[in-house]
């Protein structure tokens, strides 16, 4: 399994749990919301290191 493929499930597993554990997506605004974002972010930064580690 590679490294980006491990990525995306961590990925989909934080967002699932975010959105049935953490209440992420109702429909009140909140600072919540922005852990959507950060997790995101992490995983653009994550899937960006693995690409490059397996060109070297």
């Amino acid at each position: 399994m590679s490294k980006s493929t491990l990525i995306i499930i961590i990925y989909i597993l934080g967002l699932v749990f975010g959105a049935l554990v953490l209440d992420i997506w109702s429909a009140e605004t909140s600072p919540k919301a922005l852990l959507g974002i950060g997790w995101t972010a992490l995983l653009l930064i994550g899937l960006f290191f693995a690409e490059k580690n397996e060109r070297n």
